[in-house]
């Protein structure tokens, strides 16, 4: 508790030394690793942002080239003129040399290459294999509805 205090009283001491920090959804791993001196395993924590799939997807739409209404500034019509393009989602961000007919292109790319990459983050490479489920409806059938149904068949795995 002493120490709790202590540190918010530096904190406050150091005012506008201490940097402004945003918050947003954390996800944090644990691992439990040996260290290379041969102590005892520690426990680790990581920590990252989380990125939501919409955020990726503007993130690559504007990669090479800045939203209209950013897009239209008097620094942005210069670069454009010059094929140098600047691009990020305030368009402040110089990512190369091309005209903004190349930088459509390159966000074209960066939005197929993430599009990609999910759909194989969503599948896995081999589909699920199951047993046949058996048929429901054979209990509410006259008699010998269902008597010729042989026995489920297993997947091939």
């Amino acid at each position: 508790m002493q120490l709790l205090r202590a540190l918010a009283i530096a904190a406050a001491a150091a005012g506008s030394l201490i940097p402004a920090a945003s918050a947003g959804p954390v996800v944090c791993r644990t691992s439990i690793e040996a260290p290379l001196d041969g102590s005892p395993l520690v426990e680790v924590s990581r920590c990252g942002p989380v990125t939501t799939t919409a955020e990726l997807m503007e993130q690559r739409f504007f990669s090479y080239t800045a939203p209209y209404a950013r897009g239209v500034s008097v620094l942005n019509q210069i670069t454009d003129v010059l094929g140098i393009a600047m691009g990020g989602r305030e368009g402040n961000r110089v990512m190369g040399l091309g005209f903004p007919d190349q930088t459509i292109v390159w966000d074209g790319s960066a939005v197929e290459n993430t599009y990609q990459v999910l759909l194989d983050q969503q599948s896995t490479p081999l589909p699920w294999r199951t047993a046949d489920v058996s048929n429901g409806f054979c209990q509410g059938l006259p008699q010998g509805g269902c008597s010729n149904l042989s026995a489920p068949v297993r997947g091939l795995w």
